[in-house]
């Protein structure tokens, strides 16, 4: 018995060692990162270097922000339509796109970044105009607390494809043992070169009406310096979001509220509840729309977006 286990121990630790040797030599061949798009514009909110964009010249201020994995690019089929009646916003979050990634990625400091970003284009402060608020999924917490936090700065907020809630779960974030180096630095790359498994989870959140995936525009944030880090850090303890009873602050506030969903879309939480928790009017629900609306369906999220007052 005794030789068998350590016969055992031996052939386990062989196989550790290889995985080890294995995921060093991967992380070595694939260290190199990628240059972002040239002609980035970037900004100082918050005490974060902001990446943003703006469009249109008049109209009621809009400020997109965007969901996990996400970032200014993926509201490219959204803001044409809107920038005809709007002028809006975009940036990308810090720990997503091309911003600087900045810890701690809690809801409070990516709330302080939007306000932030306010503040830089003159926007909700005195004689300021006051933007309308649009939170995709993650950005469904963002926008929330920055509202909860400066009210009296907002002139409406759009929660699209997002409750805003802590995921299903809790706060369980990726096993332990995989945030371990090297082997965390294996999975995170090895995940950014499966091109037809990206594609299946695209597929899978968005409808038949989305463009196919242009799998280089999503993951060269992610082969950014510090994206990596940025990535484990945010996820650690979940998905940065608000409290119920923090959401439901919001029915209190005299500001327009608008609840817009994929009518097939399963990730984003419950589009009834949400409105009804945030005082909302009953929802809408784009149809054959799942999770990814705001690449589907553009016509119709800025219609709704036209028609929050």
């Amino acid at each position: 018995m005794k030789r068998f286990l350590w016969r055992g121990f031996v052939g386990l630790l062989g196989l550790w060692l290889i995985v080890t040797a294995a995921s060093f030599g991967y992380n070595l061949a694939t260290n190199a990162t990628a240059t972002p798009p040239p002609g980035l514009k970037y900004v100082d909110a918050g005490g974060i270097n902001t990446r943003y964009d703006t469009w249109g010249t008049s109209g009621t201020p809009v400020v997109l922000v965007h969901g996990a994995a996400e970032s200014v690019d993926t509201s490219s089929r959204l803001v044409p339509l809107l920038a005809k009646n709007h002028r809006v916003y975009a940036y990308d979050i810090t720990g997503y796109g091309y911003s600087e990634r900045k810890a701690p990625y809690t809801i409070e400091h990516l709330a302080a970044q939007l306000l932030g970003f306010l503040d830089a284009m003159h926007l909700g402060g005195p004689g300021e105009p006051r933007p309308i608020l649009v939170g995709h999924s993650l950005g469904a917490g963002v926008a929330a607390e920055a509202t909860l936090e400066a009210p009296g700065r907002m002139g409406g907020i759009m929660f699209l494809d997002g409750d805003g809630l802590p995921l299903p779960g809790g706060n369980a974030g990726p096993p332990r043992w995989l945030v371990i180096p090297p082997y965390r630095t294996s999975l995170f790359r090895l995940v950014l070169d499966q091109g037809w498994l990206l594609k299946k989870i695209y597929n899978s959140a968005c409808s038949p009406d989305c463009p196919q995936m242009d799998v280089d525009a999503w993951t060269r944030p992610f082969r950014q310096p510090g994206a990596e880090k940025a990535i484990w850090q945010m996820t650690a303890h979940g998905i940065p979001a608000v409290t119920p009873d923090r959401l439901s602050e919001l029915k209190d506030l005299k500001l327009p509220k608008r609840v817009v969903f994929g009518a097939l879309d399963t990730d984003g939480g419950d589009a009834t509840a949400t409105a009804t928790r945030i005082g909302a009017p009953a929802p809408t629900l784009i149809p054959n729309a799942n999770h990814l609306t705001l690449i589907s369906s553009p016509a119709a999220v800025a219609a709704a977006i036209d028609a929050l007052r």
